[in-house]
């Protein structure tokens, strides 16, 4: 892709010499002698970055500078002058100017002013384009009433800065929800943090949360700052909070209470703002009956508890879900989207999902990478989701055999029907589930008298 430069400037020597080098370099270039003409062009023209001069005929450069930064002229702007002094130098780079050169121009600086100009424009849009393709894939994705109605409570618990206990089953997306919480709150500039509090050994939780001096233990080989602290300012997420030790419990019901700790191995407190969202998917107050949970603790968690639905109770979002997690792995493997048939959705809308939409979501990603075809059949899901299959000598039920030769080509028989049925008549991938050549699977067809869908042709 070639750039296009505008340069504004009232001297036409200057505007030949700077589109000469330009051009030199590979970039295409315009010019405008005035504010007006500038303006003109700027209205009706695309450009990727613009060289401005201070002094113009008609008008102030500064403030058409100022006019650009308002919406006439989003990219880079590199301000120009003969007779610059210092405030005006400020003013142009607090008015958003990204460089600001003096004549009589260097042309080297010039070239290199404008490559890291525009460098840097990438670098900005490629970082935006990353940002957005992040929060989509961290949002929440459903338009069922469950989902509805738990994007509308997010939405209001977000706001305040209470703690909040979000409670599903695993797979469900609970961390997914923490941060759409925090990305909704007041502390979303801050950072998140988020703990597996499940993934720690007992013996390493509390360094993990508060931190710890060197020499606190032995392999403490320097200072290190907890997850408390890390989150400082922002969101802290405790996973799995249930498998806590109750001496952990303890210890983070008191910096709940305080906002402040000692780090492992030292006296000295430290003072932290942190907004904390736990999640479990075990049943609390069971826990807290069992001794396995201090009741305490609990209350100063759930100050505003949020459940998140299973995949079984969103069915209507599956066919949504599926759609999105195969453009998701289409973009990341750089393959085309596969989509599903009609059946596969109801396939999918049928099944029981005991590991939620983690367990969908990694069926998706299988199926992009093994699915040979553009269209995922009812053929290319695992048994286990297909459901069974009709047991093969059902089919034969009643029938007499002189030999076991018969009996075994009247099984192999009906059994290749079946399954060339279930796979649409498709020879290939028939021959791929049962787990021979093609040609092969061609002789069984001819010898068996089977047409494309398993059924024997009509008599001609």
């Amino acid at each position: 892709m070639t750039h296009r430069v505008l340069i504004i400037d009232d001297e036409e020597g200057i505007r030949e010499m700077l589109a000469e080098i330009l051009l030199d370099e590979g970039y295409e270039t315009a010019a405008a002698a005035s504010v007006s003409d500038a303006r003109k062009r700027l209205e009706t023209e695309s450009f990727d970055l613009a060289l401005l001069d201070v002094w113009l005929p008609d008008g102030d450069g500064i403030d058409l500078l100022q006019e650009m930064r308002s919406g006439l002229f989003e990219q880079p702007v590199v301000v120009v002058s003969g007779h610059a002094n210092i405030d005006t130098a400020v003013k142009a780079t607090r008015l958003g100017a990204f460089d600001f050169l003096e004549k009589p121009l260097s042309l080297s600086r010039v070239v290199l002013t404008v490559q890291h100009a525009l460098e840097q424009t990438r670098m900005q849009r490629e970082l935006q384009d990353l940002s957005n393709r992040l929060e989509k894939r961290e949002s929440l994705v459903g338009d069922s009433e469950p989902m509805e109605q738990l994007s509308e409570m997010l939405a209001t618990a977000a706001q305040a800065d209470s703690r909040i206990l979000i409670s599903g089953e695993n797979g469900t997306g609970k961390e997914l929800v923490a941060r759409q919480i925090h990305r909704l709150s007041k502390r979303s500039s801050h950072p998140f943090v988020a703990v597996n509090c499940a993934a720690i050994p007992e013996e390493l939780i509390e360094s993990e949360l508060f931190g710890h001096v060197k020499g606190a233990f032995t392999g403490a080989s320097s200072d290190r700052q907890g997850r408390f602290q890390q989150a400082d300012g922002g969101t802290l997420f405790l996973d799995e909070i249930a498998d806590m030790s109750l001496k952990t419990q303890a210890k983070v019901l008191r910096v709940l209470e305080e906002q402040r700790f000692e780090p492992v191995g030292d006296t000295k407190a430290v003072e932290v703002d942190v907004r904390v969202l736990a999640a479990t998917n075990k049943n609390l107050l069971e826990e807290i009956d069992a001794g396995n949970f201090r009741e305490d603790l609990y209350f100063r968690l759930a100050v505003i508890p949020l459940r998140v639905p299973s995949l079984n109770e969103r069915r209507d979002d599956i066919p949504i879900l599926t759609e999105h997690f195969l453009e998701h792995f289409a973009r990341e493997l750089g393959r085309p989207v596969k989509r599903p048939s009609q059946d596969v959705l109801e396939t999918l809308s049928n099944h029981d999902w005991p590991g939620n939409v983690r367990e969908l979501r990694n069926l998706m990603e299988r199926l992009m990478i093994m699915t040979p075809g553009e269209t995922i059949e009812l053929a290319d899901l695992p048994a286990s989701v297909r459901g069974p299959s009709p047991h093969p000598f059902s089919a034969l039920d009643g029938e007499s055999f002189g030999s076991l030769k018969e009996a075994r080509d009247a099984f192999e028989r009906h059994y290749i029907a079946q399954q060339l049925a279930a796979c649409e008549g498709n020879v290939t991938r028939t021959a791929q589930v049962l787990g021979v050549e093609r040609s092969n699977l061609h002789r069984k067809l001819k010898t068996y008298g089977l047409g494309a869908h398993g059924a024997s042709p009509d008599p001609k």
